[in-house]
């Protein structure tokens, strides 16, 4: 089933998922440092990184939105795509809510409960991550009708079924 949401032939969710993703384990990442260094800059650029990742976590939902609208009801890909656009939706609570701990003291110096909050709500990104496994790579949602190994390039604007000459 191909996303009704494309730019330059390609699902813009899934251009823009890498995002989110990117920048919030990545806070993960420098909250240990932080932990680990005991340097108030780490945890700074992790209080940035999360802003970021909101922002951009955001953008991704709006497109996943448009393309889960476009899944018939009653099937598997819409069940699976509903839980995987609730648990991210979670994952953005989850992550906004330990940027306002950290926003409501000091972000060189986050509290225990501002990073466990990063944490459970990195927990719940593999979960959703691999529902949107599923999603691409066993159900097909986000996948060109007529996909093949020598499809023609998206810019040329001709079908995916369609097999060149040799």
């Amino acid at each position: 089933m191909e996303a009704r949401a494309k730019l330059l032939g390609h699902s813009i969710h899934q251009m823009l998922i890498a995002f989110p993703l990117g920048l919030l384990v990545t806070a993960i990442v420098f909250d240990a440092l932080h932990l680990a260094m005991r340097g108030p800059t780490f945890a700074l650029v992790s209080y940035w990184l999360i802003a970021a990742g909101i922002i951009s976590g955001i953008a991704a939902a709006v497109f996943g939105l448009i393309d889960w609208l476009g899944i018939p009801g009653g099937t598997r890909a819409y069940r699976v795509g509903a839980w995987h656009g609730l648990g991210n939706v979670v994952l953005l609570l989850l992550y906004a809510a330990s940027w306002i701990v950290r926003a409501n003291g000091d972000p060189g110096t986050p509290s225990g409960w501002a990073m466990l909050l990063s944490l459970v709500g990195a927990g719940v990104g593999l979960v959703t991550s691999w529902l949107g496994g599923e999603l691409v790579d066993r159900l097909g949602v986000g996948v060109d009708d007529g996909a093949h190994l020598d499809a023609p390039s998206s810019l040329r604007g001709k079908p995916a079924a369609e097999r060149p000459r040799r």
